[in-house]
């Protein structure tokens, strides 16, 4: 079955075709084409049909023959728990959710809209980063306010569920035990982490929306919800000002002042810039902070994975984290890890917890989702 996969960001899109062979998830199939277009090189939605179209008439099987098209959705809300195959009412049901995920959810409805006006035969099926978290327990999932909030739909709901879910297979299958408990670190310009045990998940840091947790690129993670009311009663900042503090001038960016990229960080913290040096202590504070309480909800773990752009790449920030964590069985090989291995083991041999870097395979993960539900009859 041939399954083009799109995936959109808050500043991509990223195509892959495959054609499916087998469905074993911790064992990623390369797609036979890929590639990826930028958003900002065209900020109207004009502009997207005509790049789209571009990369599309590049693949080496016509769009028409296409049998099926897979979407990464950010956001499911409480209505999405699995994958659903895509009509009017599920896409009237992700925009209602556009206020929960303002960053992703939008691109990836307009995503879908492009594809159905170019290929509308072609049965599209919607695949949610916040459904791995379904079953996370009531206890984990509610927030401490009013029990009203429950009733508004507002709880934890957990993000980058696609990563985790296949990061879990290849974790359980490089070293070859069952029901495991993890902690994985997804690491990108948007961070979490994840409890997982037996290959489902526990507990995350990401919350109600993709805001809450770790310090992120533009993102500031959690912080006291008072600084709001008082930059809004003391300074009168609107709605729409702290949207974009919050989201697009914090994190990484808003401490160092100068980029949201790790790779730049480390690059300045090595040239004595002192801000940088600051982002890139905050951002390795808040990361131990996560693994631990992770750890602490699992009742200990066996495996540490890194994974994402930063987890799988950053060397430096690999070893920050796992630096002093002797006593929760953590010790790194350091030759190991500066080789930034693919998929491999850089714990030291005596390490009571594995520490693995994995490369994630969401595409993968959405690709083999659809095959198994074409298989189950569920399209």
């Amino acid at each position: 079955m041939k399954i083009l996969v799109l995936n959109s960001g808050s500043s991509s899109y990223k195509f892959a075709l495959y054609d499916i062979q087998h469905t074993i998830l911790s064992q990623p199939q390369l797609p036979v084409w890929s590639s990826t277009y930028e958003w900002k090189k065209s900020p109207s939605i004009t502009g997207h049909k005509i790049e789209i179209r571009k990369r599309l008439d590049q693949m080496p099987t016509p769009l028409s023959s296409i049998d099926v098209i897979g979407h990464r959705i950010v956001h499911g809300g409480e209505q999405f728990q699995c994958p659903v195959l895509i009509t009017a009412a599920v896409k009237q049901t992700i925009k209602k959710l556009f206020t929960l995920a303002p960053l992703h959810n939008p691109q990836n409805l307009e995503g879908i809209e492009i594809l159905q006006e170019l290929s509308p035969q072609t049965p599209q099926i919607a695949v949610f980063d916040t459904a791995f978290h379904a079953t996370l327990s009531i206890a984990a999932s509610t927030y401490a306010g009013p029990y009203s909030w429950k009733e508004l739909g507002i709880k934890r709901y957990g993000f980058h569920g696609i990563s985790y879910e296949y990061c879990s297979a290849k974790c359980t299958a490089v070293l070859k035990k069952d029901n495991i408990k993890i902690v994985c670190c997804h690491l990108g310009n948007g961070a979490s982490i994840a409890a997982i045990e037996n290959n489902r998940s526990v507990d995350t840091t990401m919350g109600f929306t993709p805001l809450e947790g770790l310090m992120m690129g533009s993102r500031c993670g959690s912080i006291d919800p008072a600084i709001l009311l008082f930059l809004q009663q003391q300074h009168g900042l609107s709605p729409d000002n702290l949207f974009q503090i919050l989201n697009h001038d914090s994190g990484l960016k808003g401490i160092s002042g100068v980029t949201s990229d790790m790779r730049d960080i480390i690059n300045l913290c090595s040239e004595g810039n002192h801000r940088a040096i600051l982002s890139f202590d905050m951002y390795i504070h808040a990361l131990k902070r996560g693994i631990g309480a992770m750890m602490a909800v699992l009742g200990g773990c066996d495996a540490l994975v890194f994974t994402g752009g930063i987890g799988e790449n950053a060397a430096a920030v690999r070893q920050a984290a796992c630096q002093g964590l002797l006593h929760l069985g953590i010790s790194l090989d350091d030759s190991k890890n500066l080789k930034s291995p693919v998929n491999a083991i850089i714990s030291s041999d005596d390490s009571a917890v594995q520490v693995l870097v994995i490369s994630t395979e969401e595409d993968w993960c959405i690709a083999s989702t659809i095959e198994k539900m074409r298989a189950n009859g569920t399209f």
